[in-house]
């Protein structure tokens, strides 16, 4: 039995549907649990799963445990975290400002310590409750992910920069937000086992869609069918299927200048970062 975890969002479940409902044959061993990102990059940090959805940014502080599937990942172009703040709102970003962030081991902290320098106050909050405070005027500024990014202007809400635009502008490469890990101390041939199983899922997944839609809408935070296809359409693409080269090179850079400004506890490891395919 391996136990695996990943986050109640669409593309993780869509991603790993077939999986735990026992569809791919010689992966009936499987058990999951499903909990908030953040959740799982503590998690990370204790090495509680043997595979688990990670940040990149938590990721970077593991990586004497953990090694990166080729697949799974969530990383792209027009899909990273968005700072926010409420419409008509007269607040002014400076080096004092308190801003809510999903984690403080989440990509999105990491993009905001980036462009703002670290020049601010991170306030922890699980993603679903930055919204609320920022309508209730308890904050000024947040960093919104997940299916906010399509709802937050309906909800009141307007955009001080995109994160994953700025990344972008500045470095030409995609955003990594989020990854799929495994611990190091699995055995490489049942890693690859593990690798190979996730990648017919993922396949299995676009071949049967109306299999996993209550299963989708059942663990998704926003039950409106479009915004969960937006979301998957958005964070589940070619990258995800594998990383590849393009995939390989944002991913370093990211690690890199994670390094550069001393991110939470970011590793200095000459360990590799991605499992590879197999031999």
């Amino acid at each position: 039995m391996i136990s695996i975890a990943y986050s109640p969002c669409p593309n993780d479940t869509f991603l790993f549907y077939h999986l735990v409902h026992k569809k791919i044959k010689g992966y009936e061993s499987i058990s999951e649990e499903l909990w908030d990102v953040e959740n799982l990059n503590q998690f990370a940090r204790e090495g509680k799963f043997p595979v688990t959805k990670i940040s990149f940014a938590a990721y970077f502080t593991v990586i004497d445990r953990y090694v990166l599937l080729e697949t799974g990942s969530a990383l792209g172009k027009g899909c990273g975290p968005i700072l926010v703040r409420k419409k008509g709102s007269h607040a002014n970003l400076t080096a004092q400002s308190r801003i809510v962030v999903p984690g403080l081991l989440t990509t999105a902290n990491l993009l905001l310590s980036l462009y703002t320098e670290s020049n601010f106050e991170a306030i922890p909050t699980r993603y679903d409750k930055i919204i609320p405070s920022l309508l209730s005027g308890e904050e000024d500024f947040g960093v919104i992910i997940h299916e906010e990014r399509f709802t937050f202007e309906s909800r009141g809400l307007e955009k001080v920069v995109d994160l994953g635009q700025w990344w972008e502008d500045n470095t030409g490469l995609m955003i990594p937000l989020g990854a799929i890990a495994i611990r190091r101390d699995i055995p490489r041939s049942d890693a690859i086992h593990f690798q190979r199983g996730l990648q017919e899922s993922l396949k299995q997944a676009y071949l049967h869609p109306d299999l996993m839609k209550s299963y989708i809408q059942e663990h998704s935070q926003n039950k409106d069918p479009q915004v969960i296809q937006s979301h998957i359409d958005l964070y589940v693409n070619e990258y995800t299927k594998k990383l590849g080269t393009e995939g390989h090179k944002a991913i370093e850079s990211l690690y890199n200048k994670a390094l550069q400004i001393g991110f939470a506890g970011v590793q200095n490891s000459n360990l590799p970062l991605f499992l590879g395919e197999a031999e």
